[in-house]
């Protein structure tokens, strides 16, 4: 389970967050929603202990914000699997060493590695491209990557900041899917975004960032499809 008791969070000693209170269940795909600046980003990076609350505590895959030490934090992210917007790919590695860099560097057994790298390209349909460069991948399919690396550790928790923020409304839709996949394997699912249009496309719980805080919102279902946000 995550929870938040109480919890603000500051940054450069301005208020980002404060009182937060809330809890998520294993086994949710919940949605982060607000306009871009409110703190989602600030939000999740305080799940994976980037950022510490100024007050209150966090609790995350068996962790306490209050207790975790500094050598416990890389244990914690090994619980998470972490989707950004930008897909930050190694451009001079293929996809297959893209995932496999990961599980080297955690220590996975070598002779494991090979069924794990196949095993995620093959959940999100890019089992096909493993010896490809990203370079050569549409922005859809380095998503997808970037989701295939995100659970190749068998994570607890994914968290999705952006994940469809540069990709066109039917790739959007597409990666919005395979995230719902993982989801169906009963792993956590958050996912970040400004796109209303996208929740309503496909409901589920939805917390909004406003105000400095979060609230829990009801997003209705669109009754005329999934139409792309405005940017502006």
């Amino acid at each position: 389970m995550i929870s938040f008791i109480n919890v603000d969070i500051e940054l450069q000693n301005k208020p980002v967050l404060k009182n937060l209170n809330f809890s998520i269940q294993p086994g949710e795909l919940v949605y982060l929603v607000g306009k871009s600046g409110t703190g989602k980003t600030t939000l999740f990076r305080s799940l994976y202990m980037d950022v510490k609350p100024k007050k209150g505590e966090i609790h995350i895959a068996g962790f306490s914000s209050r207790t975790i030490r500094k050598r416990e934090i890389p244990m914690l992210r090994r619980k998470l699997g972490i989707v950004f917007q930008d897909f930050r790919l190694m451009e001079d590695r293929n996809v297959y060493e893209n995932l496999a860099f990961v599980l080297m560097v955690t220590g996975t057994a070598e002779n494991l590695i090979e069924g794990k790298v196949h095993h995620a390209l093959s959940s999100v349909g890019l089992e096909h491209a493993a010896g490809q460069m990203p370079r050569f991948l549409s922005g859809g399919e380095q998503q997808r990557v970037a989701i295939a690396r995100a659970i190749v550790r068998e994570p607890v928790v994914v968290i999705a900041d952006e994940p469809t923020g540069n990709l066109d409304p039917d790739t959007s839709i597409e990666i919005l899917e395979y995230l719902k996949r993982i989801n169906q394997q009963g792993i956590t699912v958050l996912i970040g975004t400004h796109d209303y249009e996208l929740v309503r496309h496909s409901p589920s719980r939805t917390l909004r960032i406003s105000n400095f805080t979060v609230a829990e919102t009801t997003m209705e279902p669109s009754a005329t499809g999934f139409r792309p946000a405005v940017k502006s």
